[in-house]
Formats: structure tokens, sequence, C-alpha cells
């Protein structure tokens, strides 16, 4: 029932047919208000290829990396100030280490470490990674503390370790997924190969903090036949995680799907409501004058040692890149032999 009278206006959200214009290197927030859930859909295309290529992978650990760079960015694009959010493992795997560091609001940048000779076609995440621990954290800067989330890892993958560390630590009932693939496509100096990845974070953030309640977590030490209590899921979460199990992978690194279309499909029933998109660029923080500061904190000693045939030679484990310096420029002859 609408009111004729001019005094009481009603406002309606406004209401547009989801763009068919992809846009990649980018989080796409959005809202199903009917089912209380909130997420964000990230779509890498051109600055996944750029922090990948930037080192020579094999496939699996490339595909790995790929898949914690856009968990990264579904995560730290949520930082409403100026900080940074870091992901980084410390397995026995053959990817012993990964880290991927989100620069607030839009920057990100990259780097595994593994050992080439465990390293086989085909294997998943969570062989790759083995055991260890997933750790996240937050740096607010200089004058605040800073946050740090663990979660263990024992040989799943990296889905699997958000659902623990969201159910852990935030507690908030979230569901991830994460998808990275190669594409065959035409570009400047011919066709090659180039990654693209995609990803979705939905989470259940009813009004009422009662119906996100959750089962205990594992009673641990107790004794034997200790029960826990159980918790009904709310319908709407039921519903929310039924609909993001369909998504397929192809679905989230489709290069000719957009973002928008890709949420009408799984939430027109229920309206799904999208907010303006947060560009992400693949820029590394690395500059002659932050390497030249880093070398002048070593002792004299040390930096002394570091001369090779003349020179002082650093190369950033993120970019590559190649900075060189004179032993008077890196201060090492302060520690030279008398």
């Amino acid at each position: 029932m609408t009111s004729n009278s001019p005094d009481i206006k009603i406002k309606e959200a406004p209401v547009r047919a989801p763009s068919h214009v992809p846009q990649d290197d980018a989080v796409l927030p959005f809202e199903v208000a009917a089912l209380d859930l909130r997420g964000r859909l990230t779509r890498l295309g051109p600055g996944l290829d750029d922090l990948l290529a930037k080192h020579d992978y094999p496939p699996p650990v490339a595909k790995l990396l790929g898949e914690a760079i856009v968990l990264t960015t579904l995560l730290g694009s949520s930082l409403k100030f100026d900080g940074r959010f870091i992901l980084q493992t410390q397995t026995d795997g053959p990817v012993s280490f990964l880290i991927v560091d989100f620069q607030a609001p839009d920057r990100l940048r990259a780097y595994a470490r593994f050992d080439a000779s465990q390293i086989k076609e085909g294997q998943d995440s969570g062989s790759l990674l083995g055991k260890g621990h997933l750790a996240m954290t937050i740096d607010q800067g200089p004058e605040m503390s800073r946050y740090q989330g663990l979660v263990a890892l024992h040989g799943g993958s990296l889905e699997d370790a958000a659902h623990e560390y969201f159910l852990r630590s935030e507690q908030i009932p979230t569901r991830v997924r994460l998808a990275v693939g190669e594409e065959w496509r035409g570009g400047e100096g011919g066709a090659r190969r180039r990654w693209r990845g995609g990803g979705m974070l939905l989470q259940f953030l009813p009004k009422a903090p009662e119906r996100a309640r959750q089962a205990d977590l594992d009673p641990g030490d107790a004794p034997e036949g200790t029960l826990t209590h159980t918790v009904a899921e709310d319908d709407a979460w039921v519903e929310g995680q039924s609909l993001i199990s369909t998504v397929e992978d192809v679905e989230l690194i489709d290069p000719d799907l957009s973002g928008e279309r890709l949420l009408y499909r799984l939430f027109h029933e229920r309206g799904v409501r999208v907010f303006s998109p947060l560009a992400l660029q693949a820029k590394c923080s690395c500059s002659r004058d932050a390497v030249s500061a880093m070398l002048k904190s070593f002792a004299p000693q040390d930096r002394a040692e570091m001369v090779k045939d003349g020179k002082v030679v650093v190369t950033c484990e993120f970019c590559s890149s190649v900075y060189q310096f004179t032993p008077q420029e890196a201060g090492a002859e302060d520690g030279a032999a008398p």
C-alpha cells in the first residue's frame, strides 16, 4: 500500500541491471540484505600475472601463491585505515615460506620460498604447504600495536585455514572460495599464458548477535565423554552457504564474466546490492633509499662482508629489483679490516 499524502516520501534503493563489463584487479563489496549477508568478490588479472611472473615459480607454486594473494585481497581490503595486512606461512612442506603484503588501500606484493626438488606437477595446496602455521597480521603503523592471528596448518588448503581463522579468532560465520588458473591469450609480444585469480568471501552478519551463534569449539583436554552443545544454523546462513558452494572455479576467473553478473547469478532471487569497487595494483614498496637505510642498520663488519667484486648488490625478494652500491655508498668501508 502506498500513501497519497505529499508529506510522506518513500525512498527506494536504486535498481539497475548488472554490468556486463568485467573489471580486473579490483575487489567488489556486496550485500544480500534479505539474508543478512555481506561479502567481497575479488577478480585479479594483469596484477596477479605481474606478481607471479617476477619469479620463475613452478606452476603449482605459482598457483598456491596466487591463492594466498587472492585471500589477502579479500581480507586486507576491509581495512579502514592506511595500514598493512600481511599473510604469511611457515611450514615443513615443499613451499616452506610465503608472504603476501597488502598495503592499504591498494598495493600488493608477494613472494614464496620453495624446494624445487620436492615440487611435482599437480600438487594441491595442502601437500605443498604441509604442516606449520599461517599468520595474519594487521599493522596499523609505528605508533599502534600489531594484531596477529595464528592458524595451525595440518595439510589442508588455504580455504580451510581461512575458515578455521574466522571460527576461532573472529567467531563470524564465514565461507571463502579461492580459484587461480592460467589462460592462453594474445597480447603485446604474442600469445602466452597469463595467470588469473578470483575469490569470494561471504559472512553472516545479522543485527541480532544470537542469530550468529556457533557451536562450541573442540573441548581439547576435557574428560572423555564431555558433551558439547550444538547450535542449529540460521536458515539464512544455511542458504548463503548453499549458494556460495555452487560457485565454480571457472566462474571466479572467467575474464569475460563480470563480477556483477556473477553476483546476480548467485543472489538475484534474494536481491544483491553492490558497492563501489576497490582497485588493486601490484606495486612493491622497495626503493634505493629504503635499501640504503636497511644497509646502514647492519653492523660495519657485516657491511664489509657484503662487498663482492668491489660492490654491494641487493636484490628485492618481492619484485626482483636489483640495487647496486659502492662500498662507500653502503658504508662498508667503515668495517674493513685494518
